[in-house]
């Protein structure tokens, strides 16, 4: 696998990451582009720049771990899981198919080197602090890293993590909030307002830093911020745009839980040339 600090370098695999969402999509007629086109440069800066781990050592004990919470966008996962050498790239546009290894949400008896099979949403964030308690308790220098969606931030048992993670001060743990506005069912404010985000959570003693979610340099920054963070946890609020990449899947309701259709993907792809 490349790993890199170039920001050039890491737009390109965001690129390549996008074209691999579309077209795996797209042969399947279903599945989740928006939040897995949303979430792209946040899994490219974490998985090729920010977190210890090695493809080749899947289960390396100092290894940090990653948990997708919203795995319905397993799309961006084994993208970048392919990118990165832990899952084969010529079997993407096998997703959702029978007996293939990208299920519809990520699946450990598919993919062992996952850390924990996601899709049932709250429960992303209780998983992770889990690991990073046990990672203190072991004395290891693992980081956790969970990528939440902003519907599920509406479901109580993320607010009973949060309460219980910035008790006990698990520092080792950051928090990504995909925000990108939009869930199942329409407009995020229009079903349940979130914000003002950050200051929930910094109520539930967390260190809390909003970024732009596509910008790469920000998200590096926000990471290494997070590092630096003692006696608490971080939650960094990454703002989204749903779709990113495609025009009209950006911002795009429909194409929360719609596949493009073949001429939509080549319509998709010219865009991402």
């Amino acid at each position: 696998m490349i790993k890199t600090s170039n920001v050039t370098e890491l737009q390109s695999i965001a690129k390549q990451m996008r074209r691999e969402i579309v077209e795996m999509i797209t042969h399947a007629k279903s599945g989740h582009p928006g939040g897995s086109l949303s979430a792209v440069e946040i899994l490219v800066t974490l998985f090729f720049d920010v977190m210890r781990h090695d493809p080749a050592n899947p289960k390396w004990p100092d290894r940090d771990r990653f948990i997708l919470s919203k795995g319905h966008a397993a799309p961006v996962l084994y993208s970048v899981m392919a990118e990165c050498g832990y899952t084969p790239k010529d079997q993407l546009n096998t997703l959702r198919k029978l007996g293939s290894i990208y299920q519809g949400h990520p699946d450990v008896r598919f993919i062992p080197s996952l850390e924990a099979s996601t899709g049932s949403l709250g429960e992303g964030l209780s998983i992770g602090i889990g690991m990073s308690l046990a990672a203190k308790l072991d004395q290891r220098p693992s980081r956790t890293y969970v990528v939440l969606g902003d519907g599920e931030v509406q479901e109580g048992q993320i607010w009973e993590s949060a309460m219980f993670g910035g008790d006990k001060g698990v520092d080792n743990l950051v928090a990504i909030l995909d925000y990108n506005h939009i869930q199942l069912d329409g407009f995020v404010n229009d079903i349940m307002p979130l914000d003002p985000v950050p200051d929930k959570w910094r109520a539930f003693n967390w260190h809390a830093i909003e970024v732009d979610g596509h910008s790469i340099p920000a998200l590096q920054a926000a990471f290494a911020e997070a590092a630096t963070t003692k006696g608490r946890p971080t939650i960094v609020v990454a703002h989204t745009i749903k779709g990113k990449g495609v025009s009209f899947m950006e911002n795009n309701p429909k194409f929360h839980g719609t596949a493009p259709t073949e001429d939509e993907m080549e319509k998709a792809l010219m865009e991402l040339a």
